[in-house]
């Protein structure tokens, strides 16, 4: 079926024209429609996709050159600008917001010649790693529907898993792609900072927030990752070209390999299915070295960060509109309102030294390789402000006990890719990170590309 082709293989097929524009779309929408019940999108863009579709097929026809994604069906995130469509935020204090202009990551994509389907669902302002609102109600996760789809970027991880278009725009603001993806079993890049410009945030020059593709496969991402790269006079990150950095080939790439970072517990259907996958790395030619570094103890610095982020933007919305918002948020929000400006300074020291630590790993060592989460997709109904319990032990508070090693890439502007590299005996996948210095993205997907490729695939139970 056409929906269940990625997005290379769609691509290819409709510059062959084996396929329309028009069909693409159409078994797109189609999909989302049989779909429905998993609520992966807020919004869904069939007029005015079908319009575009129908444009596009009179070019398919007499055009000999197409662009990279010409006639593909993409989703954004519902926190990314699309001009003339909404964009809540996964908010009702947004229900009714709609655009002017695209984001610069939705403009990339256009011009390349991919077609909006619609607006994926994300906690509201994407404060927490599960995919729930007052706006929408909750997204499931296709693998386990009592288990969480993870977040921010549930509904765009979902919709790509689903085939409701093969390529999703998420954001990750402190691992808001790859935590859904690791949940749901596909690819997701943060890249480096400044990479793919991301416009919305307030502060550009402290921003943890990252635009960045999801995908089935690992080619899917390189592909959209070299649609969407590119400088931006706009972005304090992205003055002038971006280095371009050759692939290193994995044959003597010396991989650092962090089976635990600090937090308390892992389970250990994650911590062996990781290691396996590190070990399948070295059996292609890569040098593994175990390193060991404390990342679940940046939580509170992390915290700081987002939750005063959060506070800036939405208090005067809290005294007049807290009934309209999770309650989650609000705590988020009444958290954010405590913090002093020492406070916020010394979070900005806490994330300077983090970024000092990963340069002295990438100093000898080409990628820094972990899992993505200590445990798979947890249980529905987590609090994210309590303590989670991972391996039967409780491990703490959310961010330093689940996914303590995503966060610190999104502080020190690290790029990083989450993988699945399997699942557990409860048919939940596992994912690997692969992260790398500064602009080593071509390094990251190519080492990636192998891995995938000498891995057994995992599937969705039918």
């Amino acid at each position: 079926m056409i929906a269940d082709l990625d997005t290379v293989a769609l691509a290819a097929a409709i510059r062959a024209r084996e396929i329309s524009p028009s069909q693409a779309v159409d078994a797109a929408l189609a999909r989302i429609d049989e779909g429905a019940h998993y609520n992966a999108f807020i919004t869904v863009c069939a007029e005015t996709a079908r319009a575009e579709a129908a444009r596009q097929d009179a070019q398919w026809h007499t055009d000999a050159i197409l662009p990279p994604l010409f006639g593909v069906p993409f989703s954004a995130k519902d926190l990314t600008a699309t001009a003339g469509v909404r964009t809540t935020q996964g908010s009702k204090l947004f229900a009714d917001n709609v655009p002017t202009e695209d984001a610069v990551a939705v403009a990339r994509m256009k011009c390349a010649g991919a077609i909006l389907i619609g607006k994926t669902t994300t906690p509201e302002f994407g404060h927490k790693p599960f995919t729930d609102s007052p706006l929408f109600g909750q997204t499931l996760n296709p693998w386990n529907e009592t288990h969480t789809c993870g977040g921010s970027s549930g509904g765009a991880a979902v919709a790509a898993l689903l085939g409701m278009g093969p390529i999703a725009l998420g954001t990750d603001g402190g691992g808001s792609i790859r935590i859904p993806a690791a949940c749901c079993g596909i690819v997701g890049l943060k890249a480096t900072l400044g990479a793919i410009p991301h416009l919305q945030v307030p502060d550009l020059f402290g921003t943890n927030s990252y635009v960045g593709p999801m995908a089935r496969t690992v080619a899917d991402v390189a592909l959209a990752w070299s649609v969407l790269r590119g400088s931006d006079h706009n972005d304090p990150y992205g003055q002038g070209p971006l280095p371009d950095h050759p692939a290193k080939p994995l044959k003597g790439l010396r991989v650092a390999w962090l089976p635990t970072c600090g937090s308390p517990a892992i389970d250990p259907d994650v911590a062996r299915i990781t290691a396996a996958a590190a070990a399948k790395l070295g059996e292609l030619g890569a040098i593994i070295i175990e390193v060991t570094l404390d990342f679940a103890g940046l939580e509170p610095a992390f915290l700081v960060l987002l939750q005063s982020a959060l506070a800036t933007r939405l208090g005067d919305q809290l005294r007049t509109r807290r009934g309209d918002m999770a309650e989650s948020l609000a705590i988020t929000i009444e958290k954010g309102l405590t913090h002093s400006a020492v406070a916020l300074q010394q979070a900005a020291a806490a994330r300077s030294e983090m970024f000092r630590k990963l340069q002295a790993v990438f100093t000898p060592h080409d990628l820094l390789v972990s899992p993505v989460t200590t445990a798979p997709a947890l249980p529905l109904g987590q609090d994210p402000h309590g303590r989670v319990t991972i391996a039967n032990h409780d491990a703490g508070t959310l961010r330093g006990a689940w996914y303590p090693f995503t966060y610190p890439m999104n502080v020190t502007g690290h790029p990083a890719l989450s993988m699945p590299c399997g699942v557990t005996a409860a048919h939940l996948p596992v994912a690997l990170q692969i992260a790398g210095p500064w602009h080593s993205e071509p390094t990251i997907l190519a080492t990636a590309a192998a891995l995938e490729a000498a891995l057994p695939p995992i599937r969705l139970r039918s």
